[in-house]
């Protein structure tokens, strides 16, 4: 039995061994018999894989997961899918005509491909932001539930690799709200996506867990002590807060709903952050905030859709033919036309990808230093722009504000104040956002978990209560 992290921005699995949680290396790293010094040294590098993933073309995502599934599933799936089977065998002819691999590839080094030549292959970051996404038709339906198949596939062939064993129960983590639309129809869409999925791939037995209470049981262990805890996980995707009760009278209880007083959630986390930052650390150089030749201002919308990652109708609004027309239009109108010329080459060239990586570079590093240069060689020769703290934490104030609403509206629920504030997930590793968490409850102590093993450790203790 493992626990699953099917995280917006990384992927990682946990087990049992001993009474305590350890993280499963998926990146060749074999922890066992190795201190516990060595063994973080080693996880921090090896425990994760990024939710990304690229291939040569579309149709060929179809065809590679047909070929990893077996009996059942394999025969159910090929009549299920036999349309899109039949696409993919069209465009692997192709690429070995061609000469080109049909591999497909996950993590960091699917974004590397992707980056080598934007203009070629599907790369998709981040599924998981799209899963309670309205209105999307059932074959982009059972497209995102072929994606999420190939990528748990992966990483439960690297599991069973690495444990060398069959995984066939698993508890996977879910945000309170998968969609800030639609509510409980969004998340029964992506949940009914992500089950379908596990259990496409040889998972016989699946459940959930949010995870800000997964998060919370992990810290639990460490408690003496009946604990109120406001559990804080800002991840990749969304943003969860639950209020509740912990301590060692409630480890080995296998329901607890009666210690869960409140939660709320929003799709707001590190992409937002990522984006907003784009917006204003990199747009201003291709054209934003610029001034047509009336003198009025240039209008953002295309600016915005650019970098509108986690939203396929302004993805796809965007890389419209229209709107190429509309930038064509507009380069003739500005006072400015070779900025809105770098705009077109983003549309030509799919670029959408490539800003927001370097936004999220510019995040990291900011992290650690007061500024950050980031190379746009790619827009333009030479091109490059200046970001620091000062500009992250201007760019996010309605971003941290969605996220302070979300703390005080956990604490509104439960109708009582915490003990204690655990804070968990990777954008929780920017001091803007710590700074901005002490400010919300200044009186209330702060502890930080592990930024990207909490969630994964607490369902993974929850694997073990309810499936021993």
């Amino acid at each position: 039995m493992i626990g699953f992290d099917y995280g917006t921005s990384n992927c990682s699995v946990a087990i049992m061994a001993n009474g305590k949680p350890e993280i499963v290396p998926l990146l060749g790293a074999n922890t066992q018999h190795i201190d516990d010094n060595s063994q973080k040294a080693i996880r921090s590098e090896y425990k994760t894989i990024a939710s990304n993933l690229y291939a040569p073309d579309r149709n060929i995502i179809c065809h590679w997961l047909h070929q990893q599934l077996k009996g059942e599933q394999k025969d159910l799936f090929k009549s299920e899918r036999s349309a899109q089977l039949q696409k993919g065998q069209g465009a692997l002819r192709e690429l070995n005509f061609d000469g080109i691999s049909t591999d497909l590839v996950f993590g960091k080094a699917a974004l590397n491909k992707y980056l080598e030549d934007p203009e070629e292959g599907y790369y998709i970051k981040s599924p998981k932001s799209f899963l309670g996404a309205s209105g999307l038709a059932p074959i982009q339906i059972q497209l995102f539930e072929d994606i999420v198949a190939a990528m748990m596939s992966n990483i439960k062939t690297l599991t069973e690799q690495n444990l060398q064993r069959e995984v066939t129960q698993t508890v996977i983590g879910r945000p309170i709200n998968f969609q800030g639309l639609h509510g409980e129809e969004s998340n029964r869409q992506a949940i009914n996506v992500l089950t379908n999925a596990a259990k496409r791939v040889g998972f016989k037995d699946v459940e959930f867990q949010y995870e800000p209470v997964a998060a919370g049981f992990e810290y639990e262990a460490s408690l003496q002590k009946e604990t109120r805890v406001l559990v804080v996980d800002i991840g990749g995707g969304t943003s969860d807060c639950s209020m509740l009760l912990m301590g060692p009278e409630y480890q080995a209880k296998t329901c607890r709903v009666n210690s869960l007083l409140a939660h709320s959630g929003v799709r707001v986390a590190g992409n937002d952050f990522d984006i907003q930052l784009a917006l204003q650390g990199i747009m201003p150089a291709l054209g934003m905030n610029g001034l047509l030749k009336t003198g009025k201002p240039i209008p953002t919308s295309s600016f915005y859709q650019a970098l509108a990652i986690n939203n396929i109708n302004e993805q796809t609004l965007f890389y419209s033919a229209q709107n190429r027309r509309d930038l064509v239009q507009l380069s003739r109108d500005v006072q400015e036309q070779a900025m809105i010329e770098r705009l077109i080459k983003v549309h030509d060239h799919k670029l959408s990808y490539q800003l927001v990586n370097a936004a999220e570079q510019a995040k990291i590093t900011l992290s650690e230093q007061d500024q950050y240069t980031i190379n746009l060689n790619d827009i333009s020769e030479n091109l490059s722009t200046e970001t620091n703290k000062e500009m992250l934490r201007s760019a996010n104030q309605r971003t941290l504000s969605s996220i302070g609403e979300l703390m005080h509206s956990a604490v509104n629920q439960a109708q009582c104040q915490p003990e204690v504030i655990f804070v968990t997930g990777g954008t929780a590793k920017s001091p803007v956002l710590s700074e901005f968490l002490q400010q919300q409850m200044p009186n209330i102590p702060i502890v930080v978990g592990d930024h990207f093993g909490s969630v994964t450790s607490g369902l993974a203790r929850w694997a073990e209560t309810i499936y021993r």
